[in-house]
Order: structure tokens, then C-alpha cells, then sequence
């Protein structure tokens, strides 16, 4: 693996940071491709509504810089196979919470499904994202660390724009969704 120690040298955390973020970015967008292209399958129509307005899943990306962080304190291979499978649900979980008591909306709903908690995770879909973890680990991240490693130049120049558009796309859709959650209790009472 060839993603970097974090030191205390002044420079060093931040040339992490700017690499997990990269990351971060990459992962969120293939998890927006992911779902949109599952939803091809199981609807006919690529776009589903997301959290975000961008092409974006955030917990596409927190769960593999979580595992990446497993990997890097080199926990015992049973460990880490069983974090393969609890940090993908336990993101998906929080999100799923998350997004429930702050937006009062339920993104996703598996309470249909056997062996599931609050519709927010079940099994079925956690053993699929253990697959995914597994192999976005052992197969996608190899690939990222290369493909980093040919644009950090350029990764460097364009992090602060696309930090901005991602603070913005976050920023906007708050505000969005919490003005049209206002609206529909004005039109409700």
C-alpha cells in the first residue's frame, strides 16, 4: 500500500489530507455511479435522488478512507476482514440516521427486508457491502494510489476548487432541504 504515514512535519499532513480527500471525492462519485447504475437496473432510470445535488454519495467515500486508516495500523487480517463488513453498515447506519433525524427523510428503507435495524441497514445489503469493501480495498484502491500518484500535480491545483464546490454542493442542499421542509409545514398548518 502506498498511501503515506501521517507525520508531524508541517508539511506532511497536509499532502494526507489532500491524498484522502482525493480519495474521499473518487470514491463518492463511484458510489453515485454505483447506486445510479443499480437503480438503472431496478428502476429503469439511472438518477435517484440523493442527499447531495452533485454526483456525489459522501458514505461511498467515508467508509473506504475508514478502512484505509484499519489498513494502515495493520490490524490482524480477521480483524480487518470483519471491519470490511461493520464499517461499510456502521456508515451506512449513521448516514441513514443522520439523514432521518436532521432532514426527516428516509433515503433508503430496507424495513421489508429480513434481518434489518430501523430500515436503515440489513443484512443482505451489509454482506454486499463487505464484498465491495473488500474488493474496492484489494483491487480499486491499487488502481486510485497509481492514478494519484500520475495527477498529484494537478490534484494540487484544483483541490481548492473542488473542496469550494463540495462545501457548496453541502452547503446548498442543507439550506435547500431544511427552506423546503419549512415550506411544507407552512402549507400543512
Amino acid at each position: 500500500m502506498i498511501t503515506p504515514e501521517i507525520s508531524l512535519d508541517g508539511f506532511m499532513p497536509f499532502a494526507v489530507a489532500s491524498q484522502y480527500f482525493f480519495y474521499f471525492m473518487i470514491y463518492s462519485f463511484l458510489g453515485w455511479v454505483l447506486e445510479g447504475t443499480y437503480n438503472l437496473y431496478s428502476t429503469g432510470a439511472f438518477r435517484k435522488e440523493g442527499f447531495l445535488k452533485g454526483p456525489f454519495k459522501p458514505m461511498y467515500g467515508f467508509a473506504p478512507l475508514l478502512l484505509l486508516i484499519a489498513m494502515n495500523l495493520q490490524v490482524p487480517l480477521p480483524l480487518f476482514l470483519l471491519l470490511t463488513l461493520v464499517i461499510p453498515s456502521m456508515v451506512e447506519y449513521v448516514s441513514g440516521w443522520l439523514l432521518k433525524t436532521l432532514f426527516h427523510k428516509q433515503w433508503w428503507d430496507y424495513s421489508s427486508m429480513p434481518h434489518q435495524l430501523q430500515g436503515h441497514i440489513c443484512l443482505r445489503f451489509s454482506m454486499y457491502w463487505w464484498l465491495l469493501a473488500t474488493a474496492c480495498l484489494y483491487v480499486i484502491q491499487p488502481l486510485l494510489e497509481l492514478l494519484y500518484r500520475l495527477v498529484e500535480p494537478m490534484w494540487e491545483l484544483l483541490l481548492p476548487a473542488v473542496a469550494l464546490y463540495a462545501t457548496a454542493d453541502l452547503l446548498w442542499t442543507c439550506w435547500t432541504r431544511r427552506r423546503g421542509e419549512k415550506e411544507l409545514e407552512l402549507s400543512e398548518g
